[in-house]
């Protein structure tokens, strides 16, 4: 099993749009950054856990965690002209794009801010962390993964 940050602008898709569509569950389609898809075609797995993160938001932070049930397939999205992650040089029999479906588990009472995680020395290492860093599938140690998930749970019982 591995884990992933996954960031996605609330305006367009947010942890609350997971939690409520059928059994929780939806495809994560539009990428159009290759090392983000390749992220996904390759390594991604059925089972891996997702860290879900609010992106263009104010602040931004993580807020959940998910879970892929698919692993990579097609990217309808990307034959569709009248989709704005149309690409035309993307074929059904040749696809450039993929997707995975993810299905919600938890979303935290209190979102882990940028701030917020900077303060913790067990991430100092953490990609999502260094300067520059815009890719929207970032690979997550379970190390990192568990102590934002932890983090998340002691500040939902602080406050």
């Amino acid at each position: 099993m591995r884990c992933w940050l996954m960031k996605s602008e609330p305006s367009a898709f947010s942890i609350e749009d997971l939690k409520n569509a059928p059994n929780g569950t939806d495809h994560w389609d539009g990428i159009r950054n290759y090392q983000a898809r390749n992220l996904m075609r390759d390594e991604m797995k059925r089972g891996d856990r997702v860290l879900f993160y609010h992106s263009s938001a104010d602040p931004t932070a993580v807020v959940g965690t998910a879970r892929v049930v698919r692993e990579a397939y097609p990217d309808h999205t990307a034959l569709d002209p009248d989709s704005k992650y149309f690409d035309p040089k993307s074929m059904s029999e040749n696809p450039r794009w993929v997707m995975v479906d993810i299905q919600f588990e938890s979303q935290f009472a209190v979102p882990l801010t940028l701030a917020e995680l900077r303060k913790l020395p067990q991430l100092h290492d953490m990609m999502l962390l260094k300067k520059g860093q815009r890719l929207s599938i970032q690979p997550v140690t379970e190390e990192e993964f568990g102590t934002i998930v932890r983090h998340a749970e002691t500040l939902a019982k602080a406050g």
